[in-house]
């Protein structure tokens, strides 16, 4: 059994030249970054930034925000060589593919679907409780079986379904389409975080600062699988506040920058790869770093971190200070900006299924693409009415720490993969280079590893979970339908 079986940079260009599979390259560097900006900005900024600075860091949020897009940025570093070099869909799948080799690949891909799908259902579940909130301040109740999350009172997440299910139509018509959207709604999503950063300013009190990192205690109520992997490693008591709750509040905050990495699944589609890719990857995750540590640090000025809201935080914070117009503005720019989170994490979903369908691991029908819109329209179906499900119907409260798993793991994999290439394939031609290699990659490993750890044991144990499922899944279906592995069947034969 021939695992780690790699396909070439070379099989893997020509593989996008297949007429029925065959995406359409329509988009440019300002789309890709307004790509990023749009799924990054989100539940980081309308929901985590209260409940992380009130339980774990108290005003020093963002200290935590700044070290999770250092993380972000290292890995964007890896990610835009390997987008420029090899510019197909499937992002970490695809340049495990040609790295590590096909199992690697697979166990990459499958965890891409935990990030992604899972993600956007997530999201989903966030977004409705914004949205029924509107409907109730202007006199519209939606009953709580309806709108609230399923295991937390409600029976079906009726708005949460109805947005997995429109974007998904949306997606299907067209990546154009769906850019131009995007493009309309992060423009407002900006401008709403914008108004927060400026108008917060003025209402910030110095007090609320002092002291900027509270003084650690125990948390013995965080124990057994609760507790950070770190403290139970070392057996340590698990604690809040001090550096260590920075830095396990990153290990929270990082699922605020969970997406970026969708920029590269749609590097088929980009009109010019080599130069367009690096631009989205990396300018995407400067704006929104910015624009992150300069909200949190806002909102931990206008109140005090021990009062913050945990679940409209910006919102809350503009109520505190007697305006509760600003409010209202920000309740209008959270159900919008989220609109557009799954709206893009279900895009770089589909492209992963696109991509495994392409080289078989997946069923081949998966990656069709519909002769009229230009879309991989089968895989973004099938993933539209898997998310709807999720968010609709399954209890998610407890298995989003799996997103940031996930994508750390992805990232991780990706480093590795930048330094085998290097000694691989030198002769490649790379239209952007990740600077200081191996000392970039190496640092980015092991900056994927420290947040890793400060996960809770509980993550780990659905992580590895999730993996043995998709190890079942590969030995099944993937390593028979391989189409790497029937050529190289072929080719013995003959």
């Amino acid at each position: 059994m021939n695992l780690l079986r790699t396909k070439s940079v070379e099989q893997s260009i020509r593989d996008t030249e297949e007429p029925a599979h065959r995406l359409r390259r329509e988009l440019s560097a300002l789309d890709l970054t307004v790509f990023g900006v749009g799924v990054i900005i989100g539940t980081g900024i309308f929901v985590l930034t209260g409940q992380v600075a009130k339980d774990k860091a108290g005003p020093a949020v963002s200290l935590s925000f700044i070290f999770a897009a250092v993380v972000c940025g290292l890995a964007a570093l890896c990610y835009a060589e390997f987008a420029s070099t090899l510019p197909v869909a499937g992002s970490a799948y695809t340049f495990s593919y040609s790295t590590l080799g096909e199992f690697p690949a697979w166990i990459i891909g499958w965890d891409l679907i935990l990030e992604m799908a899972l993600g956007a259902a997530v999201v989903a579940v966030g977004w409705s409780g914004y949205f029924a909130e509107l409907l109730d301040d202007i006199g519209i109740t939606v009953p709580g079986s309806l709108a609230d999350p399923p295991g937390e009172g409600g029976t079906v997440n009726v708005p949460a379904i109805a947005l997995v299910l429109l974007v998904t139509g949306l997606l299907v018509l067209g990546v154009k389409i769906s850019s131009r959207v995007n493009e309309v709604v992060v423009a407002i999503k900006v401008i709403v975080v914008l108004l927060v950063i400026f108008a917060g300013l003025f209402f910030i009190k110095g007090a609320n600062y002092d002291p900027f990192i509270p003084p650690a205690h125990p948390t013995p109520d965080v124990a057994g699988l609760d507790a950070p992997l770190v403290q139970v490693m070392f057996g340590s008591a698990p604690v809040s506040y001090g550096w260590p709750g920075v830095f396990s509040a990153v290990a929270i905050v990082f699922f605020a920058y969970i997406g970026f990495d969708v920029v590269a699944t749609a590097a088929e589609e980009a009109r010019r790869p080599q130069r367009d890719l690096p631009i989205g990857l990396i300018g995407s995750l400067i704006v929104t770093a910015v624009l992150y540590s300069s909200v949190s640090a806002v909102v931990a000025g206008m109140e005090n971190y021990k009062n913050l809201s945990t679940d409209a935080p910006l919102a809350d914070a503009f109520k505190s200070v007697g305006h509760t117009a600003f409010s209202t503005i920000i309740s209008v720019g959270a159900v919008i900006g989220l609109t557009t989170v799954v709206m893009i994490l279900l895009l770089g979903q589909s492209r992963i299924f696109f991509a495994m369908g392409r080289d078989g691991l997946m069923p081949r029908w998966l990656s069709v693409v519909h002769p009229r819109f230009g879309t991989p329209y089968r895989s973004t179906i099938i993933m539209g009415v898997i998310v709807a499900v999720l968010a609709g119907f399954i209890p998610l409260s407890e298995l989003a720490e799996l997103v940031n798993i996930g994508t750390l793991f992805a990232f991780l994999v990706v480093s590795v993969g930048i330094m085998i290439l290097r000694r691989t394939r030198p002769e490649l031609p790379r239209a952007f280079r990740t600077p200081w290699v191996p000392v970039i990659p190496v640092l980015s490993v092991l900056a994927c590893l420290f947040v890793m750890i400060n996960l809770p044991v509980a993550t780990w144990l659905r992580f590895l979970v999730w993996m043995v499922v998709g190890i079942v899944v590969y030995a099944l279906y993937g390593y028979r339908h391989s189409r790497l592995g029937r050529a190289s069947e072929v080719s013995v034969k003959s």
